[in-house]
């Protein structure tokens, strides 16, 4: 378990560069007084609002994700090996009508359809490997964000990502997360062991900075002090170990206000954990309330072959998984995230996923990608169930789940079967509160239509295509992301338009960033202005 509080030199003069000495020594001295401000204006954590995040790390290929089917552009002359055909006898122009979704049967392949998913909006579809997102999509929970990017798009994995998660695109001077700001602004970091809850390798920028101490966990079932087992001595040892840390008398004068917080959540979240949660293989006992698939009520996190859909049904039949093996691990740290967020006082909990940088051997309909599509779309649906079926703090209607991803990929396969570097990319955002699709009314797809606000331009024409519309090779953006995140931390979670002004600082700079109105913002790779629209009313 890790709690941070990071805060170099070089970055405490970073910050009083910019916000000035004297505000960023009381960010640091004066705690209370800043959740006390927070206090006074907030409503983020005393709405039972959540966030349950999925960073897909390695860009993904949007264009393999949320097909533009019905544009002329899309087809094998671009992508030879990685082009998803139509189903002859689908209308793929009809509107307003349900997802597609290709029922397997007891005697089928899970996984058996190999063609475009039609959505219903009369122009986009989804992947085959995305099915079970279909689901949630005709449920009305889930909004499939297209074209999405930030101005002066960074192509660089390290630089992108920082700037996803630091909510400030461009700035590396920006040392804290835009999800760690959130948490600092509902004023709750001081009073509760757990807001910000990560479970991966490390902490991630989204949940980092100096003012307070979010949670990170590797290993959920070895979460004592430095790895001690969940064991009864191994239990006396670790309290006893933090229970003498945090007994240490240290000189006020050096601020050890925050040193005790972090022993004290430490403490009281070790206690949450031992006493109120089950970790274990054993205690993965989460499944559907429903057949799925036409098959059987499968467990929501596969982390064994027997939990892995019907497979063990089917006389251990491996074309009945949900998932591929390799997913387990993620399977286990998204249930571990999930059981924070319904069964603590956390606000936001996350994980992510690897594997995204497609160069080469992507796959059509198996392979790499088409596998970690797998992953996200039955994790979505994973999700839906749980806090619809196992709900305790948190209920579907409470939660909405966003994935992140630094850029999408080259609307032109490469020449090793794969997809490079590009721009624009797709946020899939899901909960019960998520204004999705409506039948004969809303669609559940935003910004992938010829009739959307910025409309999205077909034809073979690359310079005129919105598939090619920016630098004549990627895919043109017209959401930002900090516009998806920001309506979320406002309208879902409940932050005032000053506290968003100061988690997001784009939206404080409205005349030029244009994030919640819209408008034409200038992209220094093209020669004409980017029409970006503002909110997208996801919430």
């Amino acid at each position: 378990m890790q709690h941070f509080n990071i805060l170099t030199r070089r970055g405490f003069f970073e910050m009083a560069m910019k916000t000035g000495a004297a505000a960023a020594l009381a960010s640091l001295t004066d705690i209370p007084f800043v959740m006390k401000r927070a206090l006074a204006e907030t409503g983020i954590g005393r709405n039972n609002k959540k966030l349950f995040f999925i960073f897909l790390r390695g860009a993904n290929d949007s264009l393999n994700s949320v097909i533009p089917i019905n544009d002329d552009g899309y087809g094998p002359g671009i992508r030879p090996t990685l082009f998803i055909p139509k189903d002859p006898a689908t209308d793929y122009s009809a509107s307003g009508v349900p997802a597609d979704f290709p029922v397997a049967g007891p005697n089928g392949a899970t996984f058996a359809y190999q063609n475009a998913l039609r959505l219903g909006n009369g122009f986009a579809a989804l992947h085959p490997s995305l099915k079970f997102l279909a689901p949630v999509y005709n449920s009305g929970d889930l909004a499939l964000v297209h074209r999405v990017g930030y101005p002066r798009q960074s192509r660089s994995h390290f630089d992108s990502q920082n700037y996803w998660e630091n909510g400030s695109p461009n700035n590396n001077m920006a040392k804290d997360g835009i999800f760690y700001r959130t948490i600092v602004e509902s004023g709750l970091a001081n009073t509760s062991p757990l807001t910000g809850v990560s479970i991966q390798s490390t902490l991630p920028l989204l949940l980092r900075g100096s003012r307070a101490a979010m949670t990170n966990l590797n290993d959920p079932t070895r979460y004592g002090l430095l790895g001690i087992p969940n064991t009864d001595p191994g239990n006396i040892k670790a309290d006893a170990a933090v229970s003498e840390a945090l007994g240490m008398q240290f000189p006020e004068k050096h601020n050890r206000e925050l040193l005790r917080l972090q022993y004290k959540n430490l403490i009281e979240t070790m206690t949450i954990f031992k006493e109120q949660m089950d970790f274990s293989e054993a205690g993965n006992t989460y499944t559907d309330d429903e057949n799925t698939d036409g098959d059987y009520p499968y467990y929501l996190f596969p982390t064994t072959n027997a939990k892995n859909g019907g497979y063990a049904q089917h006389a251990n039949n491996a074309n009945k998984y949900v998932v591929d093996t390799g997913a387990y691990g993620f399977m286990g740290r998204l249930k571990a995230a999930a059981m924070i967020l319904n069964n603590t006082d956390a606000i936001i909990a996350g994980t992510e996923i690897g594997g995204w940088d497609t160069h080469s051997n992507q796959g059509k309909v198996t392979g790499s990608h088409p596998n970690l599509q797998r992953r996200v779309a039955w994790a979505v649906y994973a999700l839906k169930k749980y806090f619809t079926k196992y709900g305790n703090k948190c209920k579907w209607d409470d939660v909405v789940v966003v994935t992140l991803s630094e850029f999408g990929r080259t609307t032109k396969e490469n020449s090793d079967a794969g997809t490079d570097h590009a721009e624009a990319g797709v946020m899939f955002v899901a909960g019960g509160g998520v204004k999705g699709f409506t039948p004969g009314a809303r669609s559940g797809v935003i910004a992938a239509h010829p009739n959307d606000p910025v409309p999205w331009v077909t034809g073979t024409t690359e310079k005129v295509s919105t598939m090619f519309g920016a630098s004549s090779r990627y895919l043109k953006r017209s959401v930002d992301y900090r516009s998806v995140l920001g309506e979320v931390i406002r309208e879902h979670l409940g932050a005032s338009q000053e506290q968003l002004n100061r988690i997001i600082p784009g939206y404080a700079d409205e005349s030029r960033e244009r994030l919640r109105l819209g408008g034409a913002v200038n992209v220094r790779e093209e020669n004409n202005n980017t029409v970006i629209r503002g909110e997208v009313d996801v919430v």
